[in-house]
């Protein structure tokens, strides 16, 4: 038995480099929480450039669909990440081991929205646009880093422009901000209306 742990234990790892390219792309997805740039997917799993990360990907979606897997790697958030496909998610809710992403009010949903269409944006113009304050909803996105502060107005009391967070393009789906959905229409564009006084913001809150 000892003899069996020695040559275990002396026995060479075998180095990344003797896998199959595909496999190692598969573990560096895998071990990722969070999605990989396709220049970073290509230096971890070895590859030899960015290009050969992409084909490798549709290479495993291919394989995967093949064999009818519950898994798949999406492009999100200016990455590439493995997750199970959208019908599992019910089931997998169940097992009480998958936590719930984002719970959100209707209305942090409108907040949340005319944020990523109209961003970079001011706190007085979601207000306009909505009709109600909305500084607590505000400050709740910014907490689950739905949203963040992306500048500053340079004009007296330099307000701060909102805009919405990587982790926002991940929990919806989205390569970037430019896979948004066509803006419905011009019937919900801001107009002038002042906002309303903190008496009636505080009853819609």
């Amino acid at each position: 038995m000892m003899k069996l742990f020695q040559k275990i234990s002396d026995a060479e790892p075998r180095r990344p480099d003797d896998t199959p390219p595909l496999s190692r792309l598969e573990a560096a997805l895998f071990l990722s929480r969070e999605p990989l740039p396709v220049r970073r997917l290509a230096l971890l799993a070895g590859l030899e450039d960015a290009a050969q990360a992409r084909e490798l990907v549709q290479n495993l979606n291919r394989r995967y669909r093949a064999a009818k897997s519950a898994f798949c790697v999406v492009e999100v958030a200016d990455g590439f990440q493995l997750r199970t496909h959208p019908e599992f998610a019910s089931w997998l809710f169940r097992l009480q081991e998958v936590p719930v992403e984002v719970r959100l009010t209707r209305t942090a949903m409108e907040t949340l929205a005319i944020v990523a269409y109209q961003q970079p944006i001011l706190r007085a113009q979601i207000e306009r646009i909505r009709g109600a304050a909305c500084g607590d909803i505000l400050r709740q996105l910014m907490d689950q880093n739905l949203i963040q502060m992306v500048g500053r107005l340079e004009e007296p009391g330099r307000p701060i422009l909102y805009g919405t967070t990587k982790r926002f393009l991940q929990v919806f789906g989205l390569t970037d901000i430019n896979a948004l959905p066509s803006y419905p229409s011009d019937q919900d564009a801001p107009d002038d209306t002042p906002p309303p006084s903190g008496e009636t913001a505080e009853e819609e809150r």
